[in-house]
């Protein structure tokens, strides 16, 4: 099901995707594409790929570590970071569009755990062992429950949940919530 929404997803959307790459390219003649070391199923690295929504340069100018909002979200609700073009694509999900080329690549799932990055393992603790155990996803359970409205904890805990109650129907209720989840654009940031 993964491959053939993902290949149905990339044909209807091949438009929107030149549109966004101009947009990107215009902006400032950096890359269109933002590659970031995500880990995926057995805890193996892959470059996880999203329409690029910062500034050149800008992985390297992280906040600093003692930001309260850094440290309890790994998000900044007003990132200096983010171009214009970027903060809309945010707000829609579009720069998300390219990781149905890492779910053609079997890297990742349409629904699945929100990948994480490699800093964020410690805060899954024992439960890093239950991320691993399944491809992370395009959209899941986080995603279309607040985004970053939810609290970390909460975070882990249905990354959890999603992994050991995976099934066809909560797969399908999951896509079937992501686009109402999008379109109210509730815990974006």
């Amino acid at each position: 099901m993964d491959v053939a929404f993902a290949l149905t997803g990339l044909l209807l959307t091949w438009p929107l995707f030149v549109f966004i790459a101009v947009g990107v390219r215009a902006q400032d003649g950096g890359s269109v594409i933002f590659r970031q070391q995500r880990i995926g199923r057995d805890g193996r690295l892959f470059d996880c790929l999203k329409f690029r929504s910062m500034r050149m340069g800008a992985e390297q100018a992280l906040p600093p570590a003692s930001d309260p909002e850094w440290r309890t979200k790994q998000k900044l609700t007003h990132d200096p970071r983010v171009t214009p073009l970027g903060r809309l694509l945010r707000q829609s999900s579009l720069d998300e569009l390219p990781q149905l080329i890492n779910v053609l690549r079997g890297e990742m799932s349409l629904v699945g755990p929100r990948p994480i990055v490699i800093d964020e393992a410690a805060r899954y603790g024992r439960r890093l062992a239950d991320y691993c155990a399944v491809r992370p996803g395009l959209t899941g359970l986080w995603q279309v429950s607040g985004r970053n409205a939810v609290p970390y904890p909460r975070r882990v805990a249905m990354d959890v949940w999603l992994v050991r109650n995976r099934s066809i129907g909560v797969y399908l209720a999951i896509l079937a919530r992501t686009v109402p989840a999008v379109l109210s654009r509730r815990g974006v940031s």
